[in-house]
């Protein structure tokens, strides 16, 4: 969670104690980081989601950002499913040859 923190994405309040304290949606927002990381995404175009999550409401070029994400993330899905497929035929022929 502390680079979450380092990145910007992630604020933590202290307790009394000094325990960080998260916002109780801060599992959800992690797993989100991760799959826009795992996706491509860097943390500054996370930082520029996240008032989109927050708030549900995005203007003309947060929505254009948004969209060239996700063809860009299409893109990368159908050329993986491209090589998947691929992959399953060399299977399929070397499945019939001992």
């Amino acid at each position: 969670m502390r680079y979450y923190e380092q990145q910007g994405l992630l604020i933590a309040e202290r307790s009394p104690s000094g325990q960080r304290l998260y916002r109780q949606d801060a599992v959800t927002l992690v797993r989100f980081f991760q799959q826009m990381f795992a996706a491509g995404l860097t943390s500054q175009r996370i930082t520029e989601l996240l008032p989109c999550w927050d708030s549900g409401h995005t203007d003309a070029e947060q929505r254009a950002m948004l969209r060239a994400e996700r063809d860009r993330i299409q893109a990368k899905v159908d050329d993986l499913q491209a090589a998947l497929d691929r992959l399953d035929e060399v299977i399929a022929i070397t499945d019939t040859h001992p």
